[in-house]
C-alpha cells in the first residue's frame, strides 16, 4: 500500500515512516506542501497523511489544489489542530478524515486500512461488494452491472462519496433533483432511497436512516457496529439515534 506522508517535525515523519513500513506500507515522506502537492500530482497513491501547518504551502490549500484538481485520493488529516472548527475546516476542504495529535499507532492505521477500502487507487468509489467505476459512472455488485435510474446513480454516488459519514437529507435533495423543473414531494429522497435499498440487496452494502439526521452507506461490519453501538446506548437509557 503505497502512501504519502507529508509532515514537517522531522523526528515524528522519520518514527512514524519507520513504524507504517512495518505494518506493510510503501512510505515517501514529503516535509513542504508544495513538495507535497507535486508528489500527489506525480504519484498515485493509495493514501495520504496530511499535517495542516506546513512550510511553503498550508496543508488546507494542499487539499484544496488536490480535490480542485480532480484527485479521490483518500487523505486523512494529521495535526495538532484539535479544536472543532479546525475539523470541519480539514473535512470540508477535502479530508476524508481527521486525527489529531498524539495519536495512537494502531488506530492510524486502521484508519488508513479504511479509507482505502472505500476509494481504490483507481478512483473507484467502494463499499462491501458494490463499486463504481470512475469512467463510466456504471455502479457494480462484484463483476454484475446494477440498473440504477440516473437520480438512484446520483444518490449513491453521493452516499458512497462518504462511507460511513452521514449526508443530510437536504443536501441529497438538492444534489440529486438539481437539474429537474417538476415539484419535488416531500418524501421524494425517501422514495429514491427506498428503491435503491432493493436494488443494494447482496452488496454487503446498506443504507442507514438517522432519523433527523440524514442518511449513511456503510458496509455489514459497520452495519453490525451501528446496531451494537445502538443496543449499548439503549441499554444504559441513552438516546440512540
Amino acid at each position: 500500500m503505497k502512501l504519502l506522508l507529508v509532515e514537517d517535525d522531522f523526528d515524528l515523519a522519520g518514527a512514524l515512516s519507520r513504524s507504517l513500513v512495518a505494518r506493510g506500507f510503501e512510505v515517501l515522506c514529503c516535509a513542504d506542501g508544495k513538495e507535497a502537492l507535486a508528489a500527489a500530482r506525480r504519484t498515485a497513491f493509495d493514501v495520504i497523511t496530511l499535517d495542516l501547518s506546513l512550510p511553503g504551502l498550508d496543508g488546507l490549500e494542499v487539499l484544496r489544489r488536490l480535490r480542485d484538481g480532480g484527485s479521490t485520493t483518500p487523505v486523512l488529516a494529521l495535526t495538532a489542530r484539535a479544536a472543532v472548527t479546525d475539523r470541519v475546516a480539514g473535512l470540508e476542504a477535502g479530508a476524508d478524515d481527521y486525527l489529531a495529535k498524539p495519536f495512537d499507532l494502531d488506530e492510524l492505521v486502521a484508519r488508513l486500512r479504511a479509507l482505502t477500502r472505500r476509494v481504490g487507487r483507481d478512483g473507484q468509489l467502494r463499499c462491501g461488494a458494490l463499486y463504481r467505476e470512475p469512467g463510466s459512472g456504471v455502479f457494480y455488485n462484484d463483476a454484475l452491472p446494477l440498473e440504477l435510474s440516473q437520480r438512484e446513480s446520483e444518490l449513491l454516488r453521493l452516499l458512497m462519496s462518504r462511507v460511513d459519514r452521514v449526508v443530510s437529507k437536504e443536501e441529497l435533495r438538492t444534489q440529486v433533483f438539481a437539474n429537474t423543473d417538476e415539484q419535488v414531494q416531500a418524501d421524494a429522497v425517501e422514495v429514491v432511497v427506498h428503491r435503491l435499498r432493493k436494488k443494494l440487496v447482496g452488496t454487503n452494502a446498506e443504507i442507514v436512516t438517522l432519523r433527523g439526521v440524514g442518511y449513511l452507506l456503510c458496509d455489514a461490519d459497520s452495519m453490525a457496529a451501528h446496531k451494537t453501538d445502538k443496543a449499548e446506548k439503549s441499554d444504559k437509557g441513552g438516546v440512540a439515534r
